[in-house]
């Protein structure tokens, strides 16, 4: 089996890359990313062997080169976006350029090929800001230039759903240590701050829900859609809602000096309350407990790589 991975030396993609890595079934992965970020961890830190990983510096708008990389691809990974936690209504361009026309030139390279199956990591900021819970019937309506770029993103996906195996999966706030792990979302920057710095800093008033799914769990489930016998449809990838004060206290348990930074207190910020997608998230591994024993081994992971700084 032969696969591709766009955005393969991302937070997701190196733990992807990973794991295929591991699967006797799969004979080769083509990593294309254009390393737009400069993180070369996934050279530098995940000790993949050389064999089955061969990496492909590109961008999405390239269609003749996606073409030429798809030759003989039977499944493709699109993880590749153009991504940000804080200043999302940055750099809107390029959410459009990436998100929605890269995203249109693989799916026409894809309709080209042989591919038979076809995986997309969307995000639940199609949703934008509702105060009731979210679950997959509810009406996308996006509130950022990010949420509205990945929804286009999704229109040209849907494209293949009556082609070949196609899964879109809206994920939300990946959380936990990983090779490249990002720190600029809420809960691992919250986890490095307090490590690191010893002191968090929450925005808004705080009571603002998040929807959080462990990269652990979301390469477990990517992983798994090569032999599904799932259909082809839109699925909500999340495990956890809870308010930015909620873990803030988590935080403040596990690092009882951190100190605490409140700003700008007086605003409400944007609330999004996500029900898991139990058709792909396994409720028997949804638990308080589960949660906590994340954040334990995430904060061990930290630790340990002092020795790195």
């Amino acid at each position: 089996m032969k696969i591709l991975v766009t955005g393969g030396a991302g937070y997701i993609g190196t733990e992807l890359v990973m794991c295929l890595n591991n699967i006797p079934e799969v004979s080769e992965i083509i990593v294309y990313d254009n390393l737009w970020k400069n993180n070369y961890n996934l050279f530098l830190h995940s000790k993949i062997k050389k064999g089955k990983v061969t990496f492909i510096k590109g961008e999405l708008l390239d269609s003749r080169k996606l073409e030429q990389v798809l030759e003989g691809v039977d499944v493709v990974y699109h993880l590749a976006a153009r991504v940000a936690a804080r200043l999302v209504n940055a750099s809107h361009h390029l959410y459009e350029q990436i998100n929605n026309w890269g995203t249109a030139e693989l799916v026409y390279a894809v309709e080209k090929s042989n591919v038979k199956k076809f995986i997309y990591t969307s995000s639940i900021a199609v949703y934008g800001d509702f105060e009731e819970d979210i679950n997959e019937k509810t009406i996308p309506y996006p509130k950022t230039y990010y949420g509205t770029s990945k929804l286009r993103g999704e229109e040209h996906v849907k494209r293949l759903l009556n082609k070949i195996d196609t899964y879109i999966l809206r994920v939300g706030n990946v959380y936990g240590y990983g090779v490249s792990a990002r720190l600029d979302t809420v809960l691992n920057k919250f986890m490095f701050d307090a490590q690191f710095k010893g002191r968090i800093k929450i925005l808004g008033d705080g009571n603002q829900y998040r929807a959080f799914v462990n990269i652990d769990k979301l390469t477990n489930i990517l992983t798994e859609l090569l032999k599904t016998n799932l259909k082809s449809d839109i699925y909500n990838v999340v495990e956890y809602n809870m308010t930015v004060n909620d873990l803030a206290e988590i935080i403040k348990n596990m690092f009882p000096d951190v100190e605490m930074l409140f700003v700008n207190q007086h605003l409400k910020l944007r609330n999004i309350k996500v029900t898991p997608d139990y058709r792909i998230v396994d409720s028997k591994n949804i638990s308080d407990d589960i949660f906590n024993n994340q954040l334990m081994e995430f904060k061990h992971k930290l630790e340990n790589s002092r020795g790195d700084y």
